[in-house]
């Protein structure tokens, strides 16, 4: 399962820097990832300082740190 989740990040990573900031919407839609995996994904990157995450009117936006 750590695997899969390391992948989902992997790929949202990519994603948010070829496309810059971004909902949790658009990225699940682009990347075509369940909730589950999506959350997951964005907690591991968010506990590895990867991520800001900031809340934005009844969602999220998240960008890379760089």
């Amino acid at each position: 399962m750590q695997d899969r989740i390391g992948m989902a990040a992997g790929q949202i990573w990519h994603f948010l820097d070829e496309n810059g900031e971004s909902t949790p919407i658009k990225i699940k839609a682009h990347l075509g990832l369940s909730n589950t995996m999506l959350y997951l994904a964005l907690g591991w990157l968010s506990r590895e300082g990867k991520v800001n995450i900031v809340p934005f009117e009844y969602t999220y936006k998240i960008s890379l740190i760089r």
